[in-house]
C-alpha cells in the first residue's frame, strides 16, 4: 500500500495539471482550488509515509522499464527525499494560496496552474527518483517547465530573454549531467541509486572518475546558479513573484545542491571535489553577497542573495566533512523558509505599492506595519541573527570553516570568505529593511500602499513563524526530521552534532558577532552610496550576461551563418548531393575493410525479375531526363520506379513492406504533386539542352548516383547472399506467435518486441507533422519565383465562386480524375484501411500502412471537392488524431506496469465469443491502433497544410491571369 502512495505523490500533480486544462477560464477559483488541494494532498501523503522512513530505512517501488539496459522506473523515498518532498509540496501549497491574490484575473490563470502543477510533479519526481536516468529525465523536465514559468508573461521582452537564458544554461548543464550519469552507470554497472551509493570507493578509484565528476558538477552548478553560471538567475526575476518564490526556495535552484548532497557519499572526499566544488562555492558566496548590496531591484537583491546562500551550501559540501554535510542540509531547509517568505513579502510590496525599485520605496512601515514586521524577521533570519533559524546553520558553517580539512590555500581562506560573505549578507539584509520600511515616504507611490488581504499575507506569517520556532527550539521542531535526512545521506558516517542555541563563547560565535557588527557598520558607512549606485564597483563591468549574449550571438549567428554560407542552399538538389556524398564517405571504411560475398550468389538468374528491374531503371532514367522538360511526367515516371520497388518486395517475400511502400508511394506522389507549383523557375543556363554547364551538371549527378547505387547494391548483395550461423531473425520467428500472439512476424516486431522504437518513431513523426504545419502556415512563395507552364496546370476545385460558376463547384477543365469517382472511393478506402489494421497482427498490414491508406482517402476528398466542401462535412481534426494516438500507444505500454511488468509488455489471449468461437486478442493491437491514429493525423496534417497553400497559390495565379486578360 505504501509504495502506491509513493507513486501517487508524483502522479497527482501531473493528473491535476491535465485537469486544469479543462477548467473554465472566466474564474480563478476552480484552478486555485485544484492546485491547492493537489499540493496539500501531496503534503498529506508525505506525512503518511513518514513512519516508513523514520527509522532510517527507505521505501521503494520499482517498475521495470527496459531491464536489458538496466533501466527501471524506480521511486525511492528515504529521509532526505522525504524532507525535500514535504518541503516542495508544502511551500507549493503556500505559493498557490499566495497566487490566488497575486495573479490577476486578466492573466491566463489556467495556464499558470497547469505549468505550476507540472513543475511541482517534475520536482517531486526528481527528489524521489531511485534511478539516475529517471532523475535526469525529471531534471530536464524542471528546466523546460521553469522556462515556461519564467516566460509566463511572454508579452514582456525581459521575461522572454530571462526564460531563454535560463533554459539555455540549465538545459546545457542537463546534457552534461546525462553524460556524467552514463559514465557512472558504466563504472558501477547499474543506474540504480542504491547500487550507486554503495559503490563510492569503486567510482572514486576509477580512471573515469574525474570526467564523471566534472560533468555532474556542470549540471549541478548550472542548475543552482553557481559561479561562473550565476548570471542567469537574476535575469529570471521577470517571472511572476509566486514563481520566483517557488523556484528560489524549494525547487529549481535547490535541485543542484540536492544533487550534490545526494551524490556526496559517492563523489566527495577527493582533492578534485574539494578544489572544484570549494572554489565555485566560495566565489558564489562572496560574489553573490557583494553584488546583492548594490541591486536597486528588490527581487534582484533577493536573487543575488540566493546565489550567495547556495554558494554557502556548496562550500559546506566541498569540505568532505560529515559535519559540513549536516550543516549544508540544515541550511537548505532554513534558506527555503526565509527566502520564500522574503520573495512573497517583496511581491506584496510590488503588488500594493506598484514598484519594487528600492530608490522609490521608503517609509512603507506606516502603511504596511504587519508586512514590514514579517519582512524584518525574515531578513534577520537571512542575516543570521540569533534566535532565528538562519543563525543556527550559519554557526555550523563557521565551525566547519575554521576546521582544517586539507592543506590548501582554499581551506585557509575559507574562514575569511565565510566572515566576509556573512558581513555582506548583513549589509544587504539591513538595506532591504531600512530602505523600504523606514525613512520619509516619497510624495507619491504608483499605487496607494496598504496591507494585503489576510490570506495573501498568511503564507509569509506561517514561514516567518517557522523561522522563529526553529531558531528558538530547534531540537524539538526540526531536530528529528533533520536527523532522519542526515542519516539517509551519510549512513554510518553520521556524526554527533548539537542544535543547541547556546554553545558558549566559541570562535564561531565570535565570527558571527564580527559579521553582524561589521555588516551593520558597513551599511552605516556606505548606505547612501548603495542607494545611489548604478553598478557594483570592480565587478559592475564584468557581467556574465554580456558574455552569454556574445557567445550566443557568435554561435547562433556568426558560426551558423558561416556554416549556412558553406553548406546551405534553398535548392533541394545541392542538399541531396551533400547527403548522398556523405553516405558514400561513410561507406568507404566498409569497402576498405574488405567486402566479401556469400555462396548463395551462384544461383541462376531469374530473367523475369531482371526484366522487372530493367523497367524500374528505365523509369528512373526517363524521370531524370524529363525533369528539365516536364516535371509532371517526371513525377509519373518516379511513381513507376516506386511500383517496381513494391513488386520487388513481393518477389522477395516481404508483403508487409510492399503494402507499406505502395500506400506511401501514393501519398508521396500526391504530396509532390501539391508542391509542384512551389518549385522555383529553372535557370536558363541549366535548362538549356545540350549546354556545357548542363552536361557537366548531369555528368556529376550521374556519377554520384551510379557510385552510391553501386555501393548500396554491393552491400545489400553481400548481406543477402551469406548465411550467418545464428541470426536474430530465428528468435523472432520462433517467438512471434508464442510470446507476441501474432503470425505476422514483422508486425509483432514493430508493436511488441521493438515497440519502444516504434513509440519513439511515431513521436518523431507527430513532431515533424506539427513542425511542417507551423512552417507552412506562414509560407508565402514569391510570385516571380514560381514556374507556371500552361501544360502543368493541376486539376483543382476552387472554394471561391468564379463568375458563372457555383461556389464549391469543380473546375472540370483542370481535372484529370472526376470528382465523383474520388468521393465514391472514400468509403472503399475506409474499408481498406480498417482491413489492413485488423489483419496486421496475423497477415500483411498493420497500423502504419492502414494509417497512410486512410490519409490517402482524406486527401482524395481535398483533390476532388476543395477544402471548404471537405472541412464543412468532415471534422478531421488531425491534431486530435496525433495526440490521441500518441496517448493511446503510451498508455497501452504503461498499462503493463500496473501488473509489475516492464513498459510495453504485451498480453495475448483467446476470447470465446458466442457464434464466433475463439478470437485472438492482443494488447499490441491496441498499441497498433494508436500508431494508426497518429499516422492518419500526421499525414493528413501535412497534406492539408500543403493543399491549402497550393489552392491559395492557384487562386492567386488565376486572379493574376484574369487581371491580365481584363
Amino acid at each position: 500500500m505504501e509504495r502506491y502512495l509513493l507513486d501517487l505523490i508524483i502522479v497527482l500533480p501531473f493528473m491535476a495539471c491535465l485537469a486544469a486544462l479543462l477548467l473554465p477560464t472566466d474564474s480563478r477559483a476552480p484552478a486555485t482550488w485544484l492546485a491547492g488541494v493537489t499540493t496539500l494532498a501531496c503534503v498529506g501523503l508525505s506525512v503518511l509515509l513518514y513512519p516508513s522512513i523514520s527509522g532510517g530505512g527507505s521505501l521503494q517501488h520499482r517498475i521495470e522499464w527496459i531491464p536489458s539496459l538496466g533501466l527501471s522506473v524506480t521511486l525511492r523515498m528515504d529521509g532526505f527525499a522525504w524532507i525535500f518532498a514535504t518541503l516542495v509540496s508544502g511551500i507549493g501549497f503556500l505559493v498557490v494560496l499566495y497566487s490566488r491574490y497575486y495573479i490577476s484575473a486578466e492573466d491566463p490563470v489556467r495556464r499558470f496552474y497547469f505549468l505550476f502543477l507540472a513543475f511541482t510533479g517534475s520536482m517531486l519526481g526528481f527528489v524521489l527518483s531511485g534511478n539516475l536516468i529517471l532523475m535526469v529525465i525529471f531534471w530536464e523536465l524542471t528546466s523546460i517547465l521553469s522556462f515556461l514559468l519564467i516566460g509566463y508573461w511572454h508579452h514582456s521582452q525581459a521575461a522572454r530573454d530571462g526564460a531563454r537564458m535560463a533554459l539555455t544554461v540549465t538545459a546545457t548543464g542537463g546534457l552534461a549531467l546525462l553524460a556524467g550519469v552514463l559514465i557512472i552507470g558504466h563504472i558501477v554497472g547499474s543506474y540504480d541509486l542504491e547500487v550507486v551509493l554503495a559503490s563510492g570507493d569503486a567510482i572514486r578509484a576509477h580512471q573515469l572518475y574525474v570526467p564523471a565528476l566534472i560533468l555532474v558538477l556542470l549540471g549541478a552548478f548550472t542548475k543552482s546558479a553557481q559561479f561562473p553560471f550565476h548570471f542567469w538567475l537574476p535575469n529570471a526575476m521577470a517571472a511572476p513573484t509566486p514563481v520566483s518564490a517557488f523556484l528560489h526556495s524549494a525547487t529549481l535552484v535547490k535541485a543542484g545542491v540536492f544533487l550534490l548532497a545526494r551524490l556526496w557519499p559517492v563523489l566527495a572526499g577527493t582533492p578534485e571535489w574539494f578544489t572544484i566544488v570549494g572554489l565555485a562555492g566560495m566565489a558564489s558566496l562572496v560574489l553573490g553577497a557583494y553584488l546583492a548590496m548594490f541591486q536597486q531591484d528588490l527581487k534582484g537583491l533577493l536573487a543575488y542573495s540566493t546565489i550567495s546562500h547556495l554558494g554557502l551550501i556548496t562550500l559546506l559540501l566541498s569540505l568532505g566533512s560529515p559535519l559540513g554535510a549536516v550543516a549544508a542540509i540544515f541550511h537548505m531547509l532554513n534558506h527555503a523558509t526565509f527566502k520564500a517568505s522574503l520573495f512573497m513579502a517583496a511581491g506584496i510590496i510590488d503588488h500594493e505599492a506598484g514598484t519594487r525599485d528600492l530608490r522609490r520605496l521608503s517609509g512603507l512601515f506606516r502603511y504596511m506595519p504587519i508586512t514590514g514586521t514579517l519582512a524584518m524577521v525574515a531578513s534577520a533570519a537571512m542575516a543570521g541573527v540569533p534566535l532565528l533559524n538562519g543563525f543556527l546553520s550559519k554557526e555550523m558553517f563557521f565551525a566547519e570553516a575554521v576546521a582544517t580539512h586539507a592543506e590548501s590555500w582554499l581551506d585557509t581562506a575559507a574562514p575569511y570568505a565565510a566572515v566576509l560573505g556573512s558581513a555582506f549578507a548583513v549589509t544587504y539584509s539591513i538595506r532591504f529593511i531600512h530602505s523600504i520600511f523606514f525613512g520619509m515616504p516619497p510624495k507619491s507611490f504608483p499605487r496607494e500602499p496598504h496591507e494585503p488581504p489576510f490570506w495573501m499575507r498568511f503564507p509569509v506569517m506561517f514561514l516567518v513563524l517557522a523561522c522563529l520556532v526553529v531558531g528558538i527550539v530547534p531540537g524539538l521542531t526540526i531536530g528529528p526530521f533533520l536527523q532522519v535526512a542526515v542519516s539517509s545521506v551519510l549512513g554510518a558516517a553520521t556524526p554527533q552534532y548539537s542544535l543547541a542555541v547556546w554553545h558558549g563563547f566559541t570562535l564561531p560565535l565570535a565570527m558571527s558577532t564580527v559579521a553582524l557588527v561589521g555588516g551593520a557598520l558597513l551599511y552605516l558607512w556606505a548606505g547612501d552610496y548603495l542607494q545611489r549606485a548604478e553598478t557594483a564597483p570592480l565587478f559592475g563591468r564584468i557581467q556574465g550576461q554580456r558574455v552569454f549574449e556574445r557567445v550566443t550571438v557568435a554561435i547562433s549567428w556568426r558560426w551558423a551563418r558561416l556554416v549556412e554560407e558553406v553548406f546551405g542552399t534553398r535548392r533541394l538538389q545541392p542538399q541531396m548531393r551533400l547527403l548522398v556524398a556523405a553516405a558514400i564517405a561513410a561507406a568507404i571504411p566498409v569497402f576498405a575493410s574488405g567486402l566479401s560475398f556469400g555462396l548463395h550468389g551462384n544461383e541462376r538468374m531469374d530473367f523475369a525479375f531482371s526484366g522487372l528491374w530493367c523497367v524500374g531503371m528505365i523509369c528512373a532514367v526517363a524521370a531524370a531526363q524529363q525533369a528539365k522538360f516536364h516535371r509532371l511526367a517526371a513525377l509519373a515516371l518516379l511513381g513507376g520506379t516506386g511500383l517496381v520497388t513494391c513488386l520487388t518486395f513481393v518477389w522477395l517475400s516481404a508483403p508487409d513492406l510492399a503494402a507499406t511502400q505502395l500506400v506511401v508511394e501514393i501519398v508521396t506522389t500526391v504530396l509532390i504533386l501539391l508542391g509542384l507549383r512551389w518549385l522555383p523557375k529553372r535557370s536558363e543556363a541549366l535548362a538549356e539542352p545540350g549546354g556545357t554547364l548542363d552536361r557537366l551538371r548531369r555528368f556529376r549527378d550521374l556519377s554520384i548516383a551510379v557510385l552510391a547505387g553501386t555501393g548500396m547494391t554491393a552491400i545489400s548483395y553481400a548481406i543477402m547472399t551469406r548465411t550467418p550461423p545464428d541470426t536474430i531473425a530465428d528468435f523472432f520467428v520462433e517467438k512471434a506467435y508464442s510470446d507476441g500472439g501474432g503470425r505476422n512476424v514483422v508486425n509483432v516486431i514493430l508493436v511488441d518486441f521493438r515497440g519502444f522504437d516504434t513509440l519513439g518513431e511515431i513521436t518523431v513523426l507527430g513532431t515533424v507533422a506539427l513542425t511542417v504545419f507551423a512552417l507552412l502556415r506562414r509560407f508565402r512563395p514569391a510570385p516571380d519565383s514560381i514556374e507556371r507552364p500552361e501544360q502543368q496546370r493541376i486539376q483543382w476545385s476552387f472554394d471561391e465562386a468564379e463568375p458563372g460558376r457555383e461556389a464549391g463547384a469543380t473546375a472540370a477543365e483542370y481535372m484529370y480524375v472526376p470528382a465523383v469517382i474520388m468521393q465514391w472511393m472514400f468509403p472503399v478506402v475506409i474499408v481498406l484501411a480498417a482491413y489492413l489494421l485488423l489483419r496486421g497482427h496475423d497477415a500483411p498490414g498493420g497500423g502504419f500502412a492502414a494509417g497512410v491508406a486512410m490519409a490517402a482517402g482524406f486527401i482524395l476528398q481535398y483533390m476532388a471537392a476543395g477544402t471548404v466542401w471537405v472541412e464543412d462535412r468532415l471534422r478531421i481534426l488531425p491534431v486530435f488524431w496525433i495526440g490521441g494516438g500518441l496517448l493511446l500507444a503510451a498508455f497501452t505500454g504503461a498499462a503493463s506496469m500496473l501488473f509489475g511488468d516492464p513498459f510495453l509488455t504485451s498480453y495475448f489471449q483467446y476470447a470465446e465469443l458466442p457464434l464466433v468461437g475463439k478470437v485472438p486478442l492482443a494488447s499490441a493491437a491496441v498499441f497498433d491502433l494508436g500508431v494508426f491514429s497518429l499516422v492518419v493525423g500526421a499525414t493528413v496534417l501535412m497534406l492539408i497544410a500543403i493543399a491549402h497553400q497550393s489552392i491559395r497559390r492557384l487562386r492567386a495565379v488565376r486572379h493574376e491571369e484574369r487581371q491580365q486578360w481584363n
